[in-house]
């Protein structure tokens, strides 16, 4: 669990993982080494796993966003979807998910076209089947969900 201060130094990342320290230690009051300091420490714990650019899609040339649910043909066979799936620069996100399906994939390609060979791909190669749902639009996507500096912390 997060301490307070620590929490609104993450609050303040996710709004704006590019702001400078100078400017991250006004908004949570510290001095610019302090800010620092908890920073490289909350990246040292893992609590910060990192920083990236959100791309746009379409702008990018891959303007189809589509969502993948895998179901292993052979219940009994290894899992070792995850790695697997690392491997298909397609797949943008992976989530492991309780239910019917094993896994859920968010992958972003050229065409429709793209997204047929890419099924074929998992079908063959990760020897799973699919259930396929493409994504008409993005009202937003990429929220990074930060703690509520100002909710009681649980134990």
């Amino acid at each position: 669990m997060l301490e307070p201060l620590d929490a609104r130094i993450v609050a303040e990342l996710a709004r704006n993982g590019r702001c400078s320290f100078t400017e991250l230690a006004e908004r949570v009051g510290l001095s610019v080494s302090a800010a620092h300091q908890r920073v490289r420490r909350l990246e040292q714990r893992g609590v910060i796993r990192g920083y990236a650019a959100r791309l746009d899609g379409p702008q990018v040339g891959l303007p189809l966003t589509a969502l993948i649910s895998l179901t292993p043909i052979d219940p009994a066979a290894p899992d070792d979807y995850a790695h697997l799936l690392a491997e298909l620069p397609e797949v943008e996100d992976c989530y492991s998910v309780a239910g019917v399906e094993s896994y859920i994939v968010k992958v972003r390609v050229a065409s429709p076209a793209a997204l047929e060979a890419l099924l074929a791909t998992l079908r063959s190669s990760v020897n799973v089947t699919t259930r396929t749902t493409v994504v008409l639009s993005t009202p937003f996507e990429g929220r990074t969900v930060a703690p509520d500096p100002s909710a009681p912390q649980s134990l």
